[in-house]
């Protein structure tokens, strides 16, 4: 198991990094340049009706053009550190054959820039934007992409290796497989439920095969990880039924991943309560032992817990998932036995409510669930409707306060004993966001895009304070 930097912060979250996310979709943009083919996104986005006010990503925040001024911003803040993802088309643009040097020399010049201004970098492999030619030879649904990402994983490596020490597989492979392929509210927008399943066992046994590949590549202090969006998933009541309706969440939102990657199986309920819509014939002899690979640590992405019961009757489970409007669902085998509700709370832009207490609980769940596997915070975050006010400044107390709670939340599972190593702020930038087009914004950093001015808010500045302290303020 590779060592994990964890440069002390004081007294308040100790051996803790401090940091911030993108994905490269969401902020590159460039999207035709040096050799980038189309991935999903670009296919999906392009697609009329498909994301919110026709938005794409061929621009977004330019950061491909303006990436030194952006790694400038995250020092001028102290930002320990920053995770992004590699845009698998613009590495290997049929998601096949040697890398494209010059998308290999953008991703090693943005390390290089980081590591001068002493911000550790971490790799994210996959946040979502297959290759197109990939997903035309039938995307993750088939095993064959499977074994081309751990491919991918080898160049990145090759390239990256001797820089990167910290290196997540797959960002949130619940939405790549339940949103793109079930709900199709992602992209490529299928909605498929066996495809879903599918494609859900293929993103396991990728995270497998590219994490052997990973360490056959990089030096032994290199740690590899996963970032899961695990669901806090909470009865509507005690009553048998909706205790049900919590077991049959968590095991599609839940433990259709941790079971393969950390205990090598699929629980026998999610297999029963699957097996009219399939037999997982798809799982061959052996591909449970891949998948089961050594954990250096663990990413947890959190926003908002669930609430769930029997059914009611209504769409429930279309209107209140956190996962927009669709008319399919992204819970296979579920559909017919569970609606949600939605948490009490407080709501940011996304209707999402707001509530720290889930995260805790996350944290030490999988404390207990992985003993032994450190823990980041990979992304946490707010979207609330926020502006420049006169003179430029952007004020956004609401982020603030979402921050300091979700924070505070996270020293509270360490004092109970939960092993956290560091936190990333989603998301440094405002950027596209995904079906929402550009009219949500999570970033600390508000982005003009006519001008593609960054302005810092004030949530920006509130979390560069905390992270030079290691201390949250009171209040």
């Amino acid at each position: 198991m590779g060592a994990l930097p964890c440069p002390m912060r004081t007294c308040g979250f100790p051996g803790f990094l401090w940091g911030a996310a993108t994905a490269a979709y969401q902020i590159e943009g460039a999207v035709r340049e040096d050799g980038r083919t189309w991935s999903i996104w670009d296919t999906f986005s392009h697609t009329p009706g498909k994301v919110h006010g026709g938005d794409t990503g061929d621009v977004a925040c330019d950061h491909y053009h303006r990436w030194r001024e952006d790694v400038r911003l995250m020092a001028d803040l102290g930002l320990g550190a920053y995770r992004f993802s590699v845009a698998w088309p613009r590495v290997q643009p049929t998601g096949r054959g040697p890398a494209v040097q010059r998308g290999l020399d953008f991703y090693r010049a943005l390390v290089d820039e980081l590591l001068a201004h002493g911000i550790t970098p971490m790799v994210t492999l996959y946040h979502w934007d297959l290759p197109q030619d990939l997903e035309t030879g039938g995307g993750w649904p088939e095993r064959e992409t499977a074994h081309r990402f751990a491919e991918y994983a080898g160049l990145v490596a090759g390239a990256l290796g001797d820089r990167v020490e910290l290196w997540a597989t797959l960002n949130e492979p619940w939405c790549s497989a339940f949103l793109g392929y079930g709900s199709g509210v992602h992209a490529p927008g299928r909605t498929d439920p066996v495809a879903a399943l599918r494609a859900a066992h293929h993103l396991n046994l990728a995270h497998g095969l590219a994490s052997q590949s990973l360490r056959a590549a990089l030096p032994a202090r290199a740690g590899v990880g996963v970032c899961l969006n695990p669901s806090a998933v909470r009865p509507l009541t005690q009553a048998a039924a909706d205790l049900d309706a919590r077991r049959r969440i968590d095991a599609l939102a839940n433990r259709v991943f941790t079971g393969p990657l950390l205990r090598g199986a699929y629980d026998d309920d999610l297999l029963a309560d699957t097996a009219a819509l399939t037999d997982w014939g798809f799982v061959r002899d052996g591909d449970l032992d891949v998948t089961r690979q050594p954990l250096d640590f663990l990413g947890i992405n959190y926003y908002s817990p669930s609430v769930v019961s029997a059914a009611t009757g209504d769409t429930g489970h279309r209107r209140h998932d956190g996962h927009g409007t669709a008319d399919h669902s992204p819970w296979p085998g579920a559909d017919e036995h569970v609606s949600f509700h939605r948490a009490p709370g407080e709501l940011t832009a996304m209707d999402w409510p707001v509530d720290p207490t889930g995260l805790k609980d996350l944290l030490l769940e999988y404390t207990a669930q992985a003993p032994g596997v450190p823990l980041y915070v990979t992304e946490n975050g707010a979207a609330f409707d926020d502006g420049p006010a006169d003179g430029g400044t952007v004020h956004d107390p609401d982020r603030i306060r979402y921050l300091h709670g979700h924070l505070a939340a996270v020293r509270e599972a360490i004092v109970e004993g939960a092993d956290v190593r560091g936190y990333f702020l989603w998301s440094l930038l405002d950027n596209f966001e995904w079906a929402y087009g550009y009219s949500k914004r999570f970033g600390a950093v508000h982005v003009d895009y006519a001008t593609q001015v960054r302005t810092p808010k004030s949530s920006a500045h509130w979390y560069a304070k905390v992270a030079a302290s290691g201390e949250l303020p009171a209040g």
